[in-house]
């Protein structure tokens, strides 16, 4: 497992440990913007995209570690 593997692999595991802490009422608020065509992400689509390991769950992740929130 590459370096930049390793560091994805933590941050996935940080975001799943966070959403489990998540307010049930909280999880239809928007925690990402992508880029176009996709637009807004709630907590539960991110939740469901990065645990299954989806390329539009990579793009998730990726758009959270710019944006600080992991």
């Amino acid at each position: 497992m590459a370096l930049d593997e390793k560091i994805r692999e933590k941050k996935r595991e940080a975001f799943l440990q966070i959403y489990a802490n998540v307010p049930l009422s909280v999880r239809e608020d928007v925690i990402a913007v992508l880029d176009d065509p996709e637009g807004p992400v709630t907590w539960e689509v991110a939740y469901l995209e990065i645990r299954n390991r989806t390329g539009k769950g990579d793009a998730i992740l990726q758009k959270l570690i710019e944006t600080k929130i992991l």
